[in-house]
């Protein structure tokens, strides 16, 4: 029975890649076409994958409602967006919310910048975890244990010539973070793009979350975001504030 489950629910991150043939998931699957079928008709009559008229399958309306409610009920997403909202027209610049889940980091929440220039980032989205700012906030708060046998686990691409190149380097730069109460991403992702990020703390002072402002070069350099830093940080503050029953609703800015 856990075979079967695992095995159905490796095919909804196929789908999210785009439709795909019967062919395609039983190659992906390793299994004939026949399992690969009866997996694809349980789930489609739960409503998680669709078939199209050309015999292909995609991912559901189901599914994506049920995404749609587990973020809607994500609370810290409802208290920070109207905190994120106004730091953006503040600043100007793309802001986004992450939070750690699964030895992943993923956004969940995204106010765009007003500028023409747009950042390639969807909520949802797991980020780059060796060098996001907001990956550096939520891995430098776990215990040291976990953080390094995490370390351990991970692929460092160089996406760049300034990404963390290896484990070591990547706990050097937690503890920084963790010493400091914030983060950068200064090009170890994109070279043209800049990021500075703060956490965002529950009522036992433990970060469940982190936000942070990214804007490309092209717009304003890496120490000009940097000034930015006390706004990020005392919206951060008033969000775990707010979040953890600190502090009375109220303005960040």
């Amino acid at each position: 029975m856990s075979q079967t489950v695992d095995r159905a629910l490796s095919i909804l991150p196929l789908l999210a890649e785009g439709p795909a043939d019967l062919g395609q998931v039983a190659d992906r699957l390793d299994v004939h076409k026949s399992t690969a079928l009866r997996l694809l008709r349980t789930l489609h009559e739960h409503g998680l994958v669709y078939r199209q008229s050309d015999q292909r399958y995609r991912l559901g309306a189901r599914l994506i409602a049920l995404a749609q409610e587990a973020m809607e009920n994500l609370d810290i997403r409802e208290i920070a967006h109207p905190h994120l909202v106004r730091l953006n027209e503040q600043c100007g610049h793309t802001v986004h919310l992450a939070v750690y889940e699964e030895s992943e980091v993923l956004y969940i929440d995204k106010v765009e910048s007003r500028y023409p220039v747009r950042m390639y980032s969807r909520i949802g989205k797991p980020v780059a975890i060796t060098v996001a700012a907001v990956a550096k906030l939520l891995l430098a708060d776990l215990p040291e244990g976990e953080r390094r046998a995490l370390s351990d686990k991970l692929d460092y691409p160089m996406y760049t010539s300034r990404s963390t190149p290896n484990a070591p380097a990547f706990l050097r730069e937690l503890d920084k973070v963790r010493e400091q109460g914030w983060a950068t991403d200064l090009g170890g992702h994109e070279e043209s793009i800049n990021c500075v990020a703060a956490p965002i703390r529950g009522a036992d002072g433990r970060v469940v979350a982190a936000m942070s402002v990214s804007a490309p070069n092209v717009v304003v350099t890496a120490e000009e975001l940097l000034t930015l830093l006390p706004l990020v940080r005392r919206t951060a503050d008033a969000i775990s504030g707010e979040y953890s029953g600190r502090t009375p609703v109220k303005d960040s800015r």
